[in-house]
């Protein structure tokens, strides 16, 4: 037979159950917080989409990009030239994360692309926003 001793109570353990103003103040904190970080998630999706990836970056225009996402010099044979413009982050994402084609350029050339972006690095024009479209994933 075991015997219960004064101190083995949950009150004594510092586990006491919470009153109903503490469960109320806890829900409201928490509702807070979800008012809270709603709009900060819904900023941070828009701002995924508005971002731009150039290919190449800067300091290497003028390059062309092959099928495996290297920058060589124009005129390689089977690079294809950059897009002209910057290419915007909801694009980017349904090609990288979809498989899919970037609009207004054909697969292969697509895959070139996404084939560059994928190689960005730390520090190069492009990555925040690409390491943004990876961390939204979800």
């Amino acid at each position: 037979m075991s015997e219960k001793r004064e101190d083995d109570t949950p009150e004594a353990e510092g586990l006491a159950k919470p009153g109903r103003r503490q469960v109320l103040a806890l829900g409201a904190a928490a509702a807070s917080t979800v008012v809270t970080v709603r709009p900060a998630l819904a900023q941070a999706q828009v701002s995924i989409m508005a971002c731009e990836i150039p290919i190449p970056d800067p300091a290497r225009m003028g390059n062309y990009i092959a099928a495996d996402g290297s920058v060589v010099p124009p005129g390689t044979p089977g690079a294809f030239p950059p897009p002209g413009r910057n290419l915007i982050g909801e694009e980017v994402r349904d090609a990288v994360l979809g498989g899919g084609t970037i609009p207004g350029y054909g697969y292969e050339q697509s895959q070139a692309y996404t084939n560059y972006i994928r190689r960005l690095q730390s520090g190069m024009s492009g990555f925040t926003c690409y390491a943004s479209i990876q961390m939204s994933r979800s």
